[in-house]
């Protein structure tokens, strides 16, 4: 892939809540300000900052209002919430939040197991959302979830992940995040999956959210690229694990796919370096090591360096 095919892409960094809360240790605001702060500075300009969701399923996220009100105004940044409800979308607005996002299931099981409620169900609630949020000035992206595959009922095929993007789409959500929640995509899955959401959702309007249990991520990243996915849903230092695989990895780790971007040449604004100061900054926090396997590799050149 040229440049000139690809000129630029626009990263999400989901790191300060899909990936924390899927991490053990739960963080304060204080922190997770800072965590936000230091990677809007190296230049990330979209980025999860919490969810409003209750604290009783979801303590890592305890204290979003707090976050959203510590986060700086900045003209070229979006500090985005996830939102399940009329309620949580509320507290989002009263925390001075600009852009949230709604989530639904291709799996009927996942739906049901998940948020008890079926597909169908979980998108009538959202019309409220939509409503609410038109009528604030707040844009919806959308997510997806169980794209190439559900823990309980295993396979999903393309055709039922493009009819919940159409109906989220259709509703007013601006952008389709496509979640491979438990990681298991291969770029043929990849590709045959943007094939037929593009089909009823334009393909600038979509983007790729993938997960490395399998070490599958950066591979179907490209995939996506070269099927014209311009955005891309990451997380500093792989933060986040995978629920429905216990050990596993979960969140394609943002400098892995800075180091891919880098050698294809296309644009992404964001300092590398930077990142992995950052990642190492959280990894201490929370009492971890790196899943990035390119923050591996220039942490251990930098050793190298330090020790001749």
């Amino acid at each position: 892939m040229s440049a000139a095919a690809a000129p630029s892409v626009r990263l999400v960094e989901v790191g300060a809540r899909d990936g924390l809360q899927n991490e053990a240790l739960t963080l304060s605001p204080q922190i997770r300000v800072q965590l936000l702060r230091r990677l809007a500075g190296a230049g990330l300009r979209t980025l999860e900052a919490g969810a409003f969701v209750s604290p009783r399923w979801v303590p890592q996220m305890a204290g979003s209002g707090e976050v959203f009100k510590a986060l700086p105004t900045l003209a070229d940044v979006t500090w985005t919430a996830l939102v399940p409800n009329r309620q949580g979308l509320e507290a989002a607005l009263a925390a001075g939040c600009r852009e949230v996002a709604v989530f639904a299931a291709a799996s009927e099981a996942f739906s049901q197991k998940n948020i008890n409620c079926s597909i169908a169900q979980s998108l009538q609630r959202f019309q409220e959302v939509m409503v609410l949020a038109r009528e604030a000035g707040v844009k919806v992206r959308g997510y997806v979830s169980c794209v190439m595959g559900c823990p309980f009922s295993g396979y999903v095929s393309p055709e039922a992940v493009a009819a919940v993007s159409a109906a989220l789409y259709g509703m007013g959500c601006y952008e389709i995040s496509l979640g491979d929640t438990i990681g298991a995509g291969t770029p043929a899955a990849t590709r045959r999956l943007i094939e037929a959401c593009r089909q009823v959702v334009p393909v600038n309007a979509l983007a790729g959210h993938f997960h490395d249990t399998y070490g599958m991520a950066v591979a179907n990243i490209l995939a996506a690229l070269e099927a014209d996915v311009r955005v891309f849903d990451s997380s500093v230092a792989g933060l986040g694990g995978c629920p429905y695989s216990p050990g596993a990895t979960g969140n394609v780790a943002t400098e892995d796919v800075l180091y891919l971007l880098d050698g294809l040449g296309i644009e992404h604004g964001v300092d590398l370096d930077a990142l992995v100061d950052i990642g190492e900054f959280i990894n201490a926090e929370l009492g971890r090591t790196t899943a990035s396997r390119v923050a591996r590799a220039m942490l251990g050149k930098r050793h190298a360096r330090e020790l001749n």
